[in-house]
């Protein structure tokens, strides 16, 4: 009876053991299982930053992509393009999140490279180009000189007026190609082509004016205080130059508008001074012309417009390699205003109107009153004439003799070389060199002179138009 209740008693010591093991495993379980739930909760979170990464990877790679296809298909065609102008805007990245990335200076390096291959090969491409037009030009150069040289024989040769008309207009159109070679050829790096002697700034600027149709439009006015000419070497690069100051002003002005040419003498140099009362530039205009006639960058032939411009380029290459000055502006009277500034060291000479004197055709200097010679367009030093080729005698003062003082031989430091006085004559040698030099003539004496003659000539012309020819033999 007694071993009915311990077996119970093990019983109940078995069951709650167990349900001691139960619980601990139970508790352990539970432990299990929140820990496998944070688990799973970190892979969730893990797997859901993944997902998002992936995807801003994919964003990130199909914007790159996308920057990609900008730079073939617009940035790189609108550098190409802004190269040769460069007004036009080259794009920037389509998206700003790059800007400063290792993409963003990626693809900055390949515009640079392609800027750099690009700018190399135009500049191989147009230096082949003017060497093959400074070849061409300057064979072309060379036969219509000798043109030139045959048309002029023939005009002494023939005395019919209908061939020297015919001659004239032949030589004109030969100087009209003339001039546009030799623009084309120094823009692409020729020689002018001429060389000549010193000559009288008047003449230069006469002779400019002869190359260019309207010419008759030109009004010169000589206000140089002595008989300033421009040393030899520089003679045609200043005529080239007026020239084509001359051809825009006289192309951008109505027909029947005038063109004025003022010479004036400084205390360094001498300018020639264009004038026109045409349509005139803007702003931007002048800055362009200014760029071209500084000479100072060197410049493509794709860069004078289609076609091309060569008239400013040309004057700005002269002006780099002879070192006079070309300024362009709005002129007072509404057009532009163009300066050929010439320093008298070294460009200038004085020369000996006795020895050398000027031509006819140029326009007599406004010397009415006795000019104060202070300061001098030549520097001390310069080249001047020597006393045995003096420049020809000034009337003499009113009051005095013929036979006035010498000026010195040298001249005084920073002044231009004075002109001698001549000699003591006797009464019959003076009335004998009176009646053989022509009076001075005003300008406005010489322009109704020559206006009689040019009516002379024209209606001449018409009437041997008019009439057969007759021979030598019957004038007689």
């Amino acid at each position: 009876m007694t071993s009915i209740p311990e077996a119970l008693l093990w019983c109940l010591s078995a069951g709650t053991a167990a349900a001691v093991v139960l619980a601990a495993l139970s508790i352990r379980a539970g432990r299990q299982r929140a820990d496998l739930r944070k688990r799973l909760s970190a892979a969730e979170e893990q797997n859901s930053a993944t997902l998002h990464s992936n995807t801003e990877l994919t964003a990130r790679l199909r914007a790159t992509e996308a920057e990609i296809r900008h730079l073939a298909g617009t940035r790189l065609p609108d550098l190409t393009l802004a190269l040769a102008h460069p007004h036009v805007p080259v794009p920037g990245l389509l998206d700003a999140r790059f800007t400063g990335s290792e993409t963003d200076q990626a693809l900055n390096a390949v515009l640079e490279q392609v800027s750099d291959a690009i700018t190399k090969e135009r500049a191989r491409v147009d230096a082949a180009a003017q060497s093959t037009l400074r070849g061409a030009t300057t064979t072309i150069q060379a036969l219509l000189y000798q043109l030139q040289t045959a048309l002029q024989e023939m005009q002494h040769r023939y005395d019919d007026p209908n061939i020297a008309q015919d001659l004239l207009n032949a030589d004109f159109l030969n100087e009209q190609a003339l001039r546009r070679i030799q623009a084309t050829g120094v823009v692409c790096g020729a020689w002018p082509g001429l060389t000549r002697e010193d000559s009288y700034l008047a003449e230069l600027v006469v002779g400019a004016t002869s190359r260019l149709r309207g010419y008759e439009r030109v009004n010169i006015s000589n206000q140089l205080r002595d008989p300033i000419a421009v040393v030899a070497r520089a003679v045609e690069p200043i005529a080239i130059t007026v020239t084509e100051l001359l051809a825009n002003a006289l192309h951008h002005s109505h027909r029947e508008l005038p063109v004025t040419i003022t010479l004036q003498q400084g205390n360094r140099g001498a300018s020639v001074i264009v004038d026109d009362y045409g349509v005139g530039m803007h702003d931007d205009e002048i800055k362009a012309a200014m760029e071209l006639l500084s000479g100072d960058e060197d410049l493509l032939l794709t860069q004078l417009g289609d076609p091309p411009r060569s008239g400013f380029a040309a004057a700005g290459q002269l002006v780099r390699q002879y070192g006079y000055g070309v300024h362009v502006e709005p002129s007072p009277y509404g057009g532009v205003r163009a300066v050929v500034y010439i320093p008298g060291d070294p460009l200038l000479t004085v020369l000996d109107e006795s020895a050398q004197p000027m031509s006819v055709m140029a326009p007599l200097p406004h010397r009415s009153a006795v000019p104060d010679r202070s300061a001098s367009v030549l520097p001390t030093g310069s080249a001047t004439p020597p006393p045995a080729a003096a420049p020809a005698a000034q009337p003499a003062p009113t009051g005095q003799p013929a036979a006035s003082y010498e000026a010195p031989a040298q001249p005084a430091e920073g002044e231009l070389p004075r002109r001698r006085r001549r000699k003591p004559m006797s009464e019959p040698d003076e009335s004998a060199a009176r009646t053989e030099s022509a009076p001075a003539r005003s300008p406005e004496e010489t322009g109704t002179r020559w206006a009689a003659l040019q009516r002379g000539t024209e209606s001449g012309r018409a009437a041997a138009q008019s009439e057969p020819p007759r021979s030598p033999e019957g004038n007689a």
